[in-house]
């Protein structure tokens, strides 16, 4: 019931993510599925049977993190609903989340990381490994998201004042700081990128190897290769690039609410967990180092 015009509504109005956009619109057909299975309505959900159909996903072995994603979804599709005066209520208004697990960011050594990215012959001496390398450096240079990369407009640099115009979460917009170093890599890329003669004249920055938009498993490829080579860790994707960024600008005692505009968070509390990260540094330290610990 209305599903098509709830995914436009939150993809032009509410401006989520493609990802969010997917993932609500899976949660709420498995909804409509589950009702029509019951011969019933969207109008015709009670408190009690919305508790009762997350219910049955916990039972089935659904974690705490995705039934919470089925609420999150569920609650804003009946949202969207009473203002189309479908509904007259949100019968999952007064669900309670579920607690889940706070887990610690993955994060990867950071003078390992650095090693890595001045290394010579690591990158091969073509486009390619120049487009590579600065998927790499941009990613844990500025703490971007994938998708944010995904987005950037070679016009979005700033060379001038040093700094790229991130759009983030809901197209909120941020300027982000560049290194010299990074300036200057970018520099070069562009050019270099220029000099291929594509066919395709993208004017994303970063593209394939035929010149057209990059997508999120070629660069879930390319993280995941290079951090290979210094991490034996299971998690390689690039928001553990983000992680590294937060977490290294955090120990070298930069402050949380200017960790918090880089990152694009909306509210303090995400950025905090990265304060756990460099308590348990500082823990593994005085273990190493005190003579009693």
């Amino acid at each position: 019931m209305f599903v098509d015009r709830f995914i436009r509504f939150i993809a032009y109005e509410k401006r989520f993510s493609e990802h969010t956009l997917t993932a609500y619109g899976h949660e709420v057909q498995q909804f409509i599925d589950y009702l029509t299975a019951l011969d019933t309505g969207v109008d015709k959900v009670t408190h009690r049977q919305a508790r009762a159909y997350l219910a049955t996903r916990f039972e089935r072995g659904r974690s705490p993190a995705t039934i919470n994603r089925s609420l999150a979804a569920l609650r804003t599709y009946y949202k969207f609903l009473m203002r189309e005066g479908a509904v007259l209520q949100n019968p999952f208004a007064l669900v309670k989340a579920l607690k889940t697990p706070k887990k610690l960011p993955v994060i990867v050594d950071k003078e390992k990381l650095s090693l890595l990215l001045d290394a010579e012959n690591v990158f091969a001496d073509t486009f390619e490994g120049l487009r590579d390398k600065t998927v790499l450096e941009l990613l844990f240079g500025t703490g971007i998201r994938l998708s944010e990369l995904l987005q950037i407009r070679d016009e979005h640099i700033d060379f001038y004042n040093g700094n790229i115009l991130i759009f983030g979460k809901r197209n909120k917009e941020r300027l982000v700081p560049l290194n010299k170093a990074l300036i200057v890599l970018l520099q070069y890329y562009i050019s270099e990128k220029k000099a291929q003669h594509f066919d395709n004249n993208s004017t994303h920055l970063i593209v394939t190897k035929e010149g057209k938009n990059a997508y999120p498993k070629l660069i879930y490829d390319i993280v995941t290769h290079y951090l290979s080579i210094i991490s034996s860790q299971r998690k390689k994707s690039p928001h553990v690039l983000r992680h590294t960024f937060a977490t290294a600008l955090l120990d070298n005692g930069a402050d949380l609410n200017a960790i918090k505009e880089l990152l694009g968070h909306a509210g303090l509390a995400a950025t905090q967990v990265y304060t756990h990260n460099s308590a348990e540094r500082l823990k593994s330290i005085y273990k190493q180092a005190h003579p009693k610990a």
